[in-house]
């Protein structure tokens, strides 16, 4: 027998149990929401955050990182694909999806965030195997390694085209977002490098959390005694919360006398109720008021002049959220489930009506980044014919010398000035009517009459008005 063979054999390794860091396993569970169920992440992640609070598993500082994990991971996901390209021997189509949600959370942590390299790639793969098993885990751990070799700078100098070569993809690398989505917004601001740079860069930060002080039941003074409360930019009862302000701790947000809604928002509604009337002013709609932000306001402003506002919106579930946000109104209102292209109510009714359509929502990506992973061109071509017969409906709803207001969440000219000019050509009898001056004080509103709001230039959501008079 040879001295080899009688040496002791070294005692294995006791396994040991991966550490079940609750941060990371949310954030992880929150991204498989939005990745198997198509789920968006401010629906998914406010009642994980809050059963993971209840539980103990979770303080308000974890919460915070694991908003920013979701949040940042979704904002930077086509800017982390191209980085794991580059560091994984196959397609990524072929990498099963909730290993790549793992990979992303750990790239994001490497190039997105101040968390030390070695932390970064030990907790994430921590939670790997935690959640996909010791195997994959080795995987997440060599490809993460790749990854941890360059900053963000250093890998977009090596997967982004040159800007010289291919603007478009040059930008859509890295600024991470879909070349077609990044060519639509370039078309519609209409301007140089910088414009567009700016917006991209807008669309990846995190958006401020406004709130609306509804009129006649709770004042913009009330609310800014609120802790971490600063003034709105333009509208004038918005009010914001800066960093560490929580919505969902101001007592008129939870009994529904304030409701938190972009700037934006707000100044579409008080543009329309705003807008110079010939005639009376009795009577307004709201023809596609779902959840009922803008409906909530229109109707504490009708109700301050002694107007009704009508509520109509076609799904029964969102018209009842409607009717939560309108509940408490001081004045008269109703709220209907009604589908505004065969409306029920007859033509030449209502003195002011807003027609909100809905759309691609790419001026709301700040909020919704995974939304722009999930649209295609091809669904503009599935809502225009929606969006010109929802203002067709609008123009015969509106008597004559009364005023609607056609508003659109997205930039995309396909979606807003288009619609709009097709929809005059054909129906006739209506005018387009200057919006900025009813927006008071709001800059860079370009020449009019309609308005485009723009996150790099006026801190809203990419909200779009067109004004219209009815003249005959």
């Amino acid at each position: 027998m040879s001295d080899h063979s009688r040496r002791p054999r070294k005692p294995a390794k006791p396994y040991r149990r991966p550490k079940k860091d609750p941060v990371r396993i949310l954030a992880f569970d929150a991204l498989r929401a939005v990745d198997e169920r198509d789920a968006y992440a401010n629906l998914v992640l406010p009642p994980l955050l809050r059963q993971a609070r209840e539980k103990g598993d979770i303080d308000a500082r974890d919460a915070a990182l694991a908003t920013e994990l979701v949040y940042g991971t979704l904002r930077r996901q086509g800017t982390y694909d191209a980085v794991l390209a580059a560091c994984v021997d196959r397609p990524l189509r072929d990498v099963d999806p909730p290993v790549l949600d793992v990979l992303s959370l750990g790239v994001h942590q490497l190039l997105g965030t101040r968390i030390p390299q070695h932390a970064a790639v030990s907790a994430t793969v921590e939670l790997a195997r935690a959640v996909l098993g010791d195997g994959r885990a080795k995987f997440v751990n060599a490809v993460l390694r790749k990854v941890a070799q360059h900053d963000l700078d250093g890998w977009l100098e090596r997967v982004a085209p040159p800007y010289d070569e291919d603007p478009e993809d040059h930008l859509a690398v890295v600024h991470s977002h879909p070349r077609w989505i990044v060519s639509a917004l370039w078309d519609a601001l209409g301007g140089g490098r910088a414009g567009i740079e700016d917006l991209l860069e807008a669309d990846n930060e995190r958006p401020e959390v406004t709130l609306v002080a509804r009129p006649g039941r709770v004042t913009t003074g009330e609310l800014l005694r609120e802790d971490a409360a600063e003034p709105g930019r333009w509208s004038p009862y918005a009010v914001r919360l800066t960093a560490g302000g929580e919505p969902g701790a101001v007592d008129a947000v939870r009994d529904g006398r304030a409701g938190v809604q972009d700037e934006g928002s707000q100044l579409v509604a008080v543009a329309l109720a705003n807008a110079p009337l010939d005639g009376p002013d009795r009577a307004w709609l709201d023809g596609c008021a779902g959840p009922g932000g803008k409906a909530a306001l229109l109707a504490a402003l009708a109700a301050e002049r002694g107007a009704v506002l009508l509520a109509s919106e076609k799904q029964p579930h969102r018209a009842g959220l409607v009717a939560r946000a309108l509940a408490g109104n001081p004045g008269p209102h109703q709220v209907i489930a009604a589908d505004g292209t065969r409306p029920p109510w007859r033509t030449g009714t209502f003195d002011r009506v807003l027609m909100d359509v809905p759309c691609t929502g790419l001026g709301a990506l700040r909020r919704r980044p995974e939304a722009r992973w999930r649209r295609r061109p091809e669904d503009l071509d599935g809502f225009a014919p929606l969006q010109r017969a929802l203002l067709q409906t609008a123009l015969e709803s509106v008597r004559v010398g009364g005023v609607v207001g056609y508003a659109t969440c997205s930039p995309h000219l396909a979606e807003t000035r288009a619609v709009v000019d097709d929809v005059l050509k054909r129906q006739g009898g209506a005018e387009l009517i200057d919006a900025r001056p009813l927006m008071p004080g709001v800059p860079a509103l370009g020449d009019g009459p309609d308005v485009q709001l723009w996150p790099h230039l006026h801190g809203t959501d990419a909200m779009y008005l067109a004004l219209i008079r009815r003249t005959r």
